[in-house]
């Protein structure tokens, strides 16, 4: 498995509130969200797209032909024996800070968020973070999620992360998540080269709970010094909020008062 990527340079501050969240992230929402701000909706078995579990080998050929009709680059190639090998973008949207593992200690095209310790670093992956890369008809979800961070250098366990599988419907994102077992690759084939139809996403595996042993010690401290952080910048920001709300008031009630009869 091969891979190339698309990374900002220098950017690591934390970007807005993501379209969802979770219990314990480093952008964890200390306030309700709007009613009116919604984020992707979760597909449900009736509105997903029901895929056949395999092709036979005419099929996959004219699937193959279809697909390479579409694009310009970066087609699918047959193999003599069945198989077949291309290419998928995934997007990483991580909220959480990743452990790293580099030569001198500093993250790629990122400033350190916590102290360097035995040549580990955390830091947060860029949102618009995209890696392209040449995988097999045979190449797991697992394989994938494993290529990524190997790539990146992360040491973080692959069970932290989970591939999701998106699609735009009605102007909502329909979020799946893959099974490890699962070939991205065949998915793409079926669903074709329009990122409309399906996108890869990697995201924290989220399970309900958070699994605290999964997390090492410098880890865990890490992330409270960041909440930390924020929270004391959210403080701020109510506190300013609340102020600023305060003098209108005030203002308000000192026309009122100032007005004849």
């Amino acid at each position: 498995m091969t891979g190339s990527n698309s990374m900002s340079s220098g950017y690591c501050s934390l970007d807005e509130e993501s379209d969802d969240f979770t219990f314990f992230t480093a952008k964890t929402s200390f306030f309700r969200r709007p009613h009116g701000k919604q984020g992707p909706k979760k597909a449900t078995k009736e509105e997903e797209e029901e895929n056949p579990k395999s092709l036979s080998e005419e099929e996959v050929k004219s699937k193959i032909e279809e697909y390479n009709s579409k694009v310009s680059e970066n087609g699918m190639n047959l193999a003599e024996d069945g198989t077949y090998t291309g290419f998928i973008k995934v997007h990483l949207k991580l909220r959480r800070p990743v452990t790293i593992l580099s030569p001198d200690g500093k993250a790629p095209g990122c400033s350190p968020a916590a102290d360097v310790s035995d040549r580990r670093t955390s830091f947060y992956m860029p949102s618009d973070t995209v890696k392209q890369l040449h995988i097999s008809s045979t190449t797991t979800v697992n394989e994938v999620i494993q290529g990524l961070l190997k790539k990146y250098t992360v040491q973080d366990n692959p069970r932290k992360f989970a591939l999701y599988r998106r699609t735009h419907r009605d102007g909502q994102d329909l979020i799946q998540k893959l099974a490890g077992t699962e070939h991205p690759l065949f998915l793409r084939l079926l669903a074709g080269p329009d990122l409309e139809n399906l996108s890869f996403v990697l995201k924290e595996n989220e399970t309900g709970e958070v699994e605290w042993h999964a997390f090492s010690v410098p880890e865990l401290q890490n992330f409270l010094t960041i909440l930390e952080k924020e929270e004391r910048e959210r403080v701020k920001q109510v506190e300013l909020r609340y102020t600023a709300y305060k003098n209108k008031l005030m203002e308000a009630l000192q026309e009122v008062q100032n007005k004849p009869g």
